[in-house]
């Protein structure tokens, strides 16, 4: 059992029958009384996301989750499909639960966390490198604001980068918001 006090983001646990994953924490203490503990999860096996309040001082049981580097190797409408580098042994994710799959590289590694034997979830760096496939014509100068033009990245993704990047340049991406963060 763990103190909910000790519950933040990325931590697994179960309640009620029901493993979840922390989305994000928040403590709340207001005058006089107990502090209140604001989490939102995600359901695991459904995927769907709720918030749950806990007085301080609650407990909820601990999930012991494993973490995997796997080599992503395909993907098709359902699933992706990684391999183990020691063992060979080929595993799949379901897409749902693979959030931010259309980031996945064929030939890189990627973290997955299992509960078990069973995969939960995918673990993507924070920012990853793509190299522009189409955008408009570059365009160099000072400007007040910041402007964007759209940009096609090789994975077929679709962002917008600022104006002097062109086709053919890497630019990091972070890989929570889609957002351009910087040129490689």
């Amino acid at each position: 059992m763990i103190s909910v006090t000790e519950l933040r983001a990325g931590t697994f646990f179960e309640d009620q029958g029901n493993t979840f994953q922390v989305i994000s924490y928040e403590h709340i203490k207001m005058g006089r009384g107990s502090a209140t503990i604001h989490v939102k999860v995600k359901n695991i096996k459904t995927g769907n996301s709720l918030e749950k309040s806990y007085i301080n001082g609650a407990k909820v049981k601990s999930v012991s989750v494993l973490k995997r580097d796997l080599q992503f190797l395909y993907k098709d409408d359902a699933n992706a499909y990684f391999m183990d580098p020691k063992t060979f042994e080929q595993i799949y994710i379901p897409l749902d639960l693979a959030e931010g799959h259309i980031f996945l590289k064929e030939g890189e590694s990627f973290n997955l966390s299992f509960l078990e034997d069973e995969p939960l979830s995918l673990n993507l760096p924070q920012k990853m490198e793509f190299k522009v496939e189409e955008t408009g014509p570059s365009i160099k100068g000072n400007s007040s604001t910041n402007v964007f033009k759209d940009a096609i990245l090789e994975n077929g993704f679709k962002t917008k980068v600022p104006l002097f990047i062109n086709v053919g340049s890497k630019i990091k991406i972070d890989t929570k918001s889609g957002a351009y963060t910087e040129k490689a």
